[in-house]
């Protein structure tokens, strides 16, 4: 891991990084402060690391409850450039969305593509932070993704043991069941009722595939985009309730 900037702002530090040739972002509470848990956050498609959602939540995370939060750019988004598999997902969705047709089925097959990247860069990001003291080996860890972060995010937390809580949500499909049922720790999954891009029953299967003995859904009435902001001081709750002794 290289840090390759570093500004603060209200008692938060923002750190820009690489990990091989991957961008990301690392917030934390102000110097001095005990070891904390750690959040990873997906953004969604056509998004960035820094985008508003991901950046309202991290400032929450942190000031809420003292976390650390990083987030990556999955391939082919933000600062890293595209292939041309990603010029040709950008291409599939933009003809389904002009034809009017649900983005769910079409996004399917390009999130498992991009999973197949996406989980090794995540792996390996985690495993730079913990070698951070602030951060640590064994501290816990939580996953937060929803839309694209949870059709990478799935993948993720199915592989990988570190993580003890996760939020997803806004996303069905079938492809992702089989992960799903690899997950056992908690998760709290959000969907919208009248999503014009998601198949109700899609996301409903997805919520009863996780293997979780504890899980919650949250469904709210509204359409794809339309997710209420208090769902991000649910997600707070939810990882102070599992990430904090």
């Amino acid at each position: 891991m290289h840090f390759t900037a570093e500004t603060s702002s209200n008692g938060v530090i923002e750190r820009d990084f690489t990990v091989g040739d991957v961008p990301g972002v690392l917030w934390s509470p102000a110097p001095g402060a005990d070891r904390a848990p750690l959040v990873l956050m997906a953004h969604s498609g056509g998004q960035h690391k820094r985008a508003p959602g991901i950046v309202g939540r991290a400032q929450r995370f942190i000031t809420g409850c003292g976390f650390h939060v990083a987030a990556i750019d999955a391939p082919g988004h933000g600062d890293r450039p595209r292939t041309p598999v990603d010029e040709q997902h950008i291409a599939v969705l933009r003809q389904a969305q002009a034809a009017g047709k649900p983005l769910g089925p079409v996004a399917a097959g390009i999130h498992l593509e991009l999973a197949a990247r996406a989980v090794p860069e995540w792996r390996a990001t985690l495993d730079a932070l913990q070698e951070l003291p602030e951060i640590g080996a064994e501290g816990p860890v939580g996953f937060w993704g929803i839309m694209q972060g949870t059709g990478i995010g799935v993948p993720l937390v199915a592989a990988e043991p570190r993580i003890g809580a996760a939020v997803f949500g806004c996303l069905g499909q079938e492809s992702l069941a089989e992960a799903a049922a690899r997950i056992t720790v908690p998760v709290e999954f959000v969907l919208q009722w009248d999503d014009e891009h998601i198949d109700r029953r899609s996301g409903l299967a997805l919520f009863d595939a996780f293997a979780s003995k504890e899980k919650t859904l949250h469904a709210n009435a509204g359409g794809h985009r339309e997710l209420p902001r208090f769902e991000a001081d649910s997600a707070t709750r939810f990882f102070a309730r599992h990430l904090i002794a």
